[in-house]
């Protein structure tokens, strides 16, 4: 029986991946701040009229939060970053951090380089 070790992935998948966790983070954070929206005042009074839907929408927000952070850190570590760091700066200046960390570590993994049309990435999948 063969014990052959897989070939390391090729660097194009490597920054896909990478692109991929900025963007499921990107996403998480724009759901939470969907679910912020619920409780400001033109939303708030139908939010708070059901128990119910306060608390789907107290979940929802804790959820995506969560997986938010969880994706950022992910993208941390295969960047070769340091995770509490980021992690921290997205907790601390929440939400300013938790953009500003989706921005540089975007910076940092390439998917800015110039000549790269992001529009353009996204639509070839």
């Amino acid at each position: 029986m063969s014990t052959a070790i897989a070939p390391a992935a090729p660097a194009a998948s490597s920054a896909s991946a990478d692109w991929w966790l900025l963007q499921a983070a990107m996403v998480m954070l724009l759901a939470a701040l969907g679910c912020v929206a619920l409780f400001l005042p033109p939303l708030l009074e139908a939010t708070i009229a059901s128990p119910l839907r306060a608390a789907a929408a107290g979940a929802a927000l804790g959820v995506t939060l969560l997986l938010h952070w969880i994706f950022l850190g992910m993208a941390a570590r295969r960047l070769r970053r340091s995770v509490p760091a980021w992690v921290g700066l997205s907790l601390l200046v929440f939400p300013i951090g938790s953009v500003l960390s989706l921005v540089l570590l975007g910076w940092f993994s390439g998917a800015a380089a110039p000549g790269r049309d992001p529009v353009q990435a996204a639509a070839r999948g």
